[in-house]
């Protein structure tokens, strides 16, 4: 017998399955219960199919809200000043609830916090018309004030008087958001007729306004958005809007926080430094101070002398916050000391001023500049450690002082330097500065001081002859535009926490004229 018949006995022929039927898992001690799936699925229906494209819309559409949440948070968040920060709120806002105008009133409970209004697309003079209509019309100073509606509701209240925050349901109910709508304010009777006048005049036809506010701070500010032609937002833009407002307002807060802060620090700083500069016959001073983000620690001084002499100082500790504020308060008044006991010789005052430093503040450093002037001679004397040198300013000339070059106080073991002898024409005026003058200007140092130069140079001569316009002059020149920083006490009109974008170090400024 063959191989091959041996194999057709031991194992017969049996009919071949389909190769296409489903096979069966062949695991000892294991049978599958299971039965086989069949070959194919039947089709689906077309009701199944609409409400799969549905579920796919949504979902589309909520990833699309969720990435337009992210990148205006993300924004937001970027922001560094408050008015920064209320900007692009009243910007993102608008693109939410797809309005083209708009004005965020900034008026928290708090009296401290500084109050601002800003306006998106909206000049001065527009916000100015707005603010002539009548607070009882008016919708943002109806949720400011907490004023009933025109028509008896609450402003606190959405339209069926269930609290209506703009959120959506169950986002914002606890937060007592209040919303107000008007959707065709031509034809809204219930409004006062300086409302629709101005609305006609300004050409907007619907707003939106609602509460700028945080469960800490009931009262921040409101907004509103306004529209060109009658319209008011969806339920779905209202419920992004509150989503938004809920991110934007603890952004505002934490920047009304800092802000005041920085106003505490700024009134330490103040009071810590001059309250009024000396009369002395025969000179005219002036001076300008602009408190930086941090609180830096530059100081200015004028201060009379015997013998009709004025002691003229300029310094800076290094550093910022309130430690740095406080050394400096300290170095100030010691070197008012050591003016009156040696003023007519500054190398020595300088000299004692940095061996107190090295005692009493080891870890730190400052920069400083003293000068004895006599008005009578106009001659002065004067002495610098590691601070920029002095401007003359004249009609004749425009030069920088040639001092030595020098270490500031307190980073070698022995201080020493020369003092330098000039005197001035009648009719110039000597400009002492600190260096964050040069610093907020944001351009290289030999820049900055052609800046200053050329800012002084140019000066018209009624604004050299006063003093007091010179400075103002050189900080409006050489600063960039709208950085005119925190102003301190006899300084520039400002907003506090207000800074711009190289405004991290203070800024002075002292001019004596003869």
């Amino acid at each position: 017998m063959g191989v091959c018949d041996a194999m057709q006995r031991d194992c017969p022929e049996r009919e071949n399955a389909p190769v296409s039927a489903p096979q069966r898992s062949k695991v000892a001690g294991f049978k599958p219960v299971i039965p086989p799936p069949p070959q194919t699925a039947p089709p689906a229906s077309d009701a199944s199919a609409e409400q799969f494209a549905a579920i796919h819309d949504r979902l589309a559409s909520w990833v699309t809200d969720l990435t337009t949440l992210q990148e205006l948070a993300e924004r937001l968040s970027a922001t560094a000043t408050l008015d920064e920060a209320l900007r692009e709120t009243l910007r993102a806002g608008a693109t939410l609830v797809g309005a083209q105008r708009g004005l965020l009133a900034l008026e928290p409970a708090d009296s401290d916090s500084p109050e601002r209004t800003i306006g998106l697309g909206l000049g001065r003079s527009d916000i100015g018309e707005l603010e002539t209509v009548p607070r009882s019309s008016s919708s943002y100073a109806r949720i400011l004030d907490g004023l009933p509606a025109p028509d008896g509701r609450d402003a606190a209240r959405g339209p069926d008087g269930s609290a209506d925050d703009g959120m959506g349901p169950g986002l914002g109910e606890d937060r007592g958001y209040p919303e107000i709508t008007h959707p065709d304010i031509a034809t809204d009777d219930t409004l006062d007729p300086r409302h629709r006048e101005v609305a006609a005049r300004l050409g907007y036809a619907a707003s939106h306004a609602t509460r700028i506010a945080t469960a800490g701070s009931p009262r921040i500010g409101a907004a509103v958005w306004l529209y060109d032609e009658p319209a008011e937002p969806t339920p779905r833009q209202r419920h992004l809007l509150g989503l938004y407002l809920r991110c934007a307002s603890e952004q505002i807060a934490r920047h009304l926080e800092l802000a005041r802060a920085r106003a505490d620090l700024s009134a330490l700083h103040e009071g810590l430094l001059p309250s009024r500069l000396p009369r002395v016959p025969g000179v005219t001073t002036a001076v300008r101070h602009l408190t930086g983000r941090g609180g830096g620690g530059d100081w200015y001084d004028a201060l009379p002398l015997p013998d009709a002499a004025l002691g003229l100082t300029v310094g800076g500790v290094t550093g910022s916050g309130p430690g740095t504020v406080a050394a400096m308060g300290r170095l100030r008044a010691s070197l008012r000391a050591y003016a009156v006991m040696e003023g007519e010789d500054p190398v020595a005052v300088l000299s004692d001023l940095e061996l107190l430093l090295r005692l009493t503040e080891p870890a730190r450093s400052a920069t400083a500049l003293f000068a004895y002037v006599e008005p009578s001679v106009r001659r002065v004397l004067l002495a610098g450690a590691g601070h920029c040198p002095p401007l003359i300013i004249g009609e004749h000339r425009t030069e920088f002082v040639e001092t030595t070059l020098s270490a500031p106080l307190g980073m070698l073991a022995c201080w020493e330097a020369p003092s330098v002898e000039l005197t001035l024409y009648e009719g110039e005026t000597l400009l002492l500065y600190s260096d964050g003058l040069l610093h907020r200007t944001g351009e290289e140092m030999d820049r900055a001081f052609a800046r200053l130069h050329a800012a002084a140079s140019c000066a018209p001569p009624a604004v050299r002859a006063d003093p007091d316009a010179l400075v103002d002059h050189v900080l409006r020149t050489t600063l960039p535009e709208g950085d005119t920083g925190q102003s301190g006490r006899r300084g520039l009109a400002g907003h506090p926490g207000d800074f711009g974008q190289h405004d991290s170090e203070d800024v002075v400024l002292l001019a004596a004229r003869f």
